[in-house]
């Protein structure tokens, strides 16, 4: 090999050891604040949108509903944490983000509780916003080097509101149920970071009767199922 080779060689070789030295760099522990800002896109086709829907109001009580497909949509959102210095791996965290996964225009079937089909209706589509707190979530990293995988779990609180722009009746309702999430972290320095962002949501809606509202004038329950995928910068302090 020629002297030029060799030169480029060993040039590779420093930078891909440099990178690697980054990558296992392992900081001192301390504890540490942050607050981050996210923004990306939920995707409910994976959890076929509003699923085991049952009618609420005296319109054929018990009668079953096919699933509301529902349309992707971005999402934004900011959270705030805290790793704790005994326990750097450990830590807990609060978030807010807001997502449209508007309601798809569809054919609706309807079932009775007896199992058969009552009709069915085609459905012009309808805006829903849905607004999640999660109070506390429990988070778990490794935090031995820069580029860092996580994972957390805990309560969401789940605002939604469903309505027309036809009309200015709205349903509202707000649920209980499940934030989750896993990602990697990476610290570019001990103030800056940059993530990329895993969410699962659940939770069970119950959206009242309202004749007067427009496009589902019945109440009704449904199983929301949420996946998200999202990116964001942190600061630390």
């Amino acid at each position: 090999m020629g002297t030029t080779g060799s030169v480029k060689h060993y040039g590779v070789c420093t930078a891909l050891a440099l990178l690697a030295g980054l990558a296992l760099y392992q900081p001192v522990a301390f504890g540490e604040s942050y607050i981050a800002g996210e923004f990306g896109v939920a995707l409910p086709s994976i959890g076929k949108g509003l699923t085991n829907v049952e009618t609420t109001s005296t319109f054929l009580p018990g009668t079953t509903v096919s699933d509301l497909g529902l349309k992707s949509s971005a999402f934004y959102g900011l959270k705030v944490g805290h790793y704790f210095r005994k326990t750097p791996w450990f830590g807990l965290e609060a978030e807010i983000f807001n997502a449209t996964p508007h309601v798809k225009q569809q054919t609706q079937t309807f079932v009775a509780p007896n199992g058969l089909p009552v009709g069915s209706t085609l459905q012009p589509g309808a805006h829903l916003r849905v607004l999640t707190i999660a109070p506390v979530n429990l988070m778990f990293r490794y935090y031995k080097t820069r580029l860092q995988p996580y994972i957390g779990i805990g309560p969401g609180i789940f605002f939604t509101k469903l309505s027309s722009s036809d009309v200015p009746n709205t349903q509202k309702d707000t649920a209980f149920g499940l934030n989750a999430k896993a990602g990697l972290e990476y610290y570019f320095t001990r103030r800056v970071s940059v993530f990329g962002e895993y969410k699962f949501n659940y939770a069970r809606f119950n959206f009242p009767n309202d004749p007067n509202a427009f496009p589902l004038p019945f109440g009704f329950k449904a199983t929301y199922q949420m996946h998200m995928v999202g990116f964001g910068l942190s600061l630390h302090f």
